[in-house]
């Protein structure tokens, strides 16, 4: 369906990629990857050809049909669900036909009657009689209220705009379907109903995202853009790292080698180039080098090396809501009885739909701002570091990253504020630049850094990976992995909430609750509130309906039915989560000891031979701690299931 053969793509002066040769077939779904600036988006123009190849050429199947996200955010005076609607060219045109032959059949002709019945044709066709519980299904698929389906497009903010963008690009019908970040703007839920969307789409699916979770759940494919050169791998993301992972390693191997044979060859030629016995063949293994192709160091893309600087202070309890009513002035309270106590190295993750809450509850610990009535209790040792989304904006567009550094430690000397930004992916002249042309993502590596520098003992940040790339993803995963402070964060990367957070609040129907399952329950959680919900209404309708406290009683009897039976469930929950973190602990011990194992000069040098017996020892101990430790899990893990079944 579409083939790349030898493409070279060229922006200004520099080359993004050259050589590109693959092919994508219709079922198979592809995640585009690479760093920021590699040329995925452009990509992405060439084939819909706002963009022409320097080199090669670019095909598609006669009659495919593009779908893609409009670039500009929509601002329409129609109604969404017309707006979402007008995404099927093919629907509205056999509408249109029916108005033009309906309009034509005043005159009862036969070839007006023929014209009439190939327009609804057509309109049967394009699946015209269930088109608008399609469109209404993307909406809500995509968090949008009933009553919000007949709003006007322009009565949405832009985040929302650029859902009803998504919906209207998903709703043609298409061949190919490219999808440039399409989990931007979208909450949690939003997301795991998109996954099983673009799970059942039978077209070719082409998406570039930096959510690794997404792009397994989604992709059987990797189009990895790195080096100037466009790789198809085979799998999802994961699969993609093991690959590459050993590709890489296998070109480090051989590139080691092929240095160590250049250097004894060039000694050779050094040694006996001048001698007249010698010369023939110096001058012999001189041609050698000359043809010799020469393998390049494996190459690893992301410039960003950076950690979490310890706390000055770590107090115990840090800081405490009681009682808390939380909201905005002149309004009713978003979160009511908000009882939260954050202590040293607790780490919380949010859940909870756009609009439940969530930032309303950050800002209230960051600074009681959105506090309506109880207490904020903060520790006098306290040092809170926000991040949050509106901060971007805050920083002064005519100051450079340095000016910004420096206007908040002067006594710092230039290179080593130097050093520290290029942790962060800032180098060269880049760090002198005035921030104001800076992408969102730019401006968010900055913003933590700034935030860093403050040494917190207790992290909020509000949407973290926002613009981040999947390398500064990594980056920030491992560096909160390694941080010492309490940390509360949101986030709709499922990577970042596994990787850093022990515990999970659900932000809902204005309450703030402890969530005691995994994050990997949430979906099904979501699934049974909508049952809930379904079974109020069908008993609103029903037989109770005359009776409201009846019906209000036997839905909080359901509810805290389904609660007990989730609290019976949580020490077997809580038992297999505490197997996973030791499993992960000695995983990555087996790994340390493997790499200090792998060092040649520990079994060249006889005076290491006691560390080199001490660190055997020590992976074969590990080795059977893991080996204990998948036996525990799986025993606990099928206990669990039994008492699911049970239920």
């Amino acid at each position: 369906m579409l083939q790349l053969n030898q493409v070279r793509l060229r922006r200004g002066t520099r080359i993004l990629f050259e050589d590109a040769t693959f092919q994508a077939h219709a079922g198979q779904r592809v995640g585009v990857t690479g760093a920021n600036g590699s040329g995925k988006s452009s990509l992405f123009e060439l084939i819909l050809g706002g963009l022409q190849t320097d080199a090669g050429e670019i095909s598609l199947q006669a009659g495919c049909r593009i779908a893609a996200v409009a670039q500009e955010t929509p601002d329409s005076e129609r109604s969404a669900l017309d707006f979402v609607l007008d995404g099927d060219i093919e629907l509205r045109a056999a509408e249109a036909a029916i108005r033009q032959a309906e309009a034509g059949t005043e005159d009862e002709s036969e070839a007006d009657a023929k014209a009439l019945a190939r327009a609804y044709e057509a309109f049967e066709d394009a699946d015209g009689y269930a088109a608008r519980a399609r469109a209404g299904a993307l909406l809500h698929g995509l968090g949008f209220e009933p009553e919000q389906t007949e709003w006007e497009v322009s009565a949405f903010s832009g985040g929302w705009r650029v859902r009803l963008a998504l919906a209207q690009a998903l709703m043609r019908q298409s061949d190919l379907l490219l999808l440039d970040e399409p989990t931007n703007h979208l909450d949690l839920p939003a997301i795991l109903w998109l996954e099983n969307w673009l799970a059942r789409y039978p077209g070719l699916l082409l998406v570039i995202s930096h959510d690794r979770d997404f792009l397994d759940a989604v992709c059987t494919r990797i189009a990895h853009i790195e080096q100037q050169h466009v790789t198809l791998y085979g799998g999802n993301y994961s699969q993609f790292e093991e690959v590459r992972t050993a590709r890489l390693a296998q070109q480090q191997a051989m590139h080691e080698k092929q240095q160590k044979e250049i250097r004894h060859i060039q000694s050779f030629v050094d040694r006996f180039r001048y001698k007249a016995s010698k010369a023939r063949q110096a001058q012999s293994r001189l041609r050698m080098l000359e043809r010799m192709t020469l393998i390049a160091p494996a190459h690893v893309d992301s410039p960003f090396h950076f950690t979490f600087l310890e706390p000055g202070r770590q107090p115990q309890h840090l800081l405490k809501m009681e009682d808390a009513q939380l909201g905005y002035a002149k309004g009713q309270p978003v979160l009511s009885n908000v009882n939260l106590g954050i202590e040293a190295g607790q780490r919380l993750g949010l859940l909870g739909v756009n609009g439940a809450g969530k930032s309303t509850l950050v800002r209230a610990l960051a600074d009681g701002s959105t506090l309506l009535s109880g207490q904020r209790i903060v520790h006098r040792d306290t040092v809170i570091g926000y991040f949050a989304q509106h901060q971007l904006e805050q920083l002064d567009p005519q100051q450079s990253p340095l000016a910004h550094l420096q206007s908040r430690e002067p006594g710092s000397t230039e290179s080593e504020l130097r050093q520290y930004l290029g942790r962060f992916g800032f180098a060269g002249e880049r760090i002198f630049d005035p921030v104001a042309p800076f992408s969102g993502g730019e401006k968010a590596r900055l913003v933590l850094a700034l935030l860093i520098r403050l040494r917190p003992n207790l992290l909020l940040l509000d949407e973290p990976t926002n613009h981040l790339d999947l390398e500064m993803r990594q980056a920030l995963s491992m560096a909160l992995n390694d941080y010492s402070g309490a940390l509360v964060v949101i986030a709709h990367d499922r990577h970042l909430l596994r990787t850093v957070c022990d515990e999970l609040i659900v932000v809902h129907d204005g309450m703030a609750d402890r969530f005691d399952r995994s994050l990997d329950d949430y979906a099904a959680w979501l699934t049974e509130r909508d049952e809930e919900t379904t079974d109020r209404d069908a008993s609103t309708d029903g037989k109770d309906r005359g009776n409201p406290a009846t019906s209000r009683g036997s839905q909080r009897a359901r509810r805290q039915e389904k609660a007990r039976a989730r609290e019976a469930l949580k020490p077997l929950r809580d038992r297999v989560q505490r197997i996973e973190k030791e499993m992960n602990r000695v995983r990555m011990a087996c790994e340390l000891l493997e790499r200090k194992l792998a060092d040649d000069a520990l079994y060249n040098e006889p005076e290491r031979r006691d560390e080199l017996t001490g660190l055997v020892r020590e992976q074969g101990e590990a080795r059977s701690r893991l080996e204990q430790l998948e036996e525990d899990w799986l025993a606990a893990s099928e206990a669990l299931e039994c008492a699911r079944g049970d239920q």
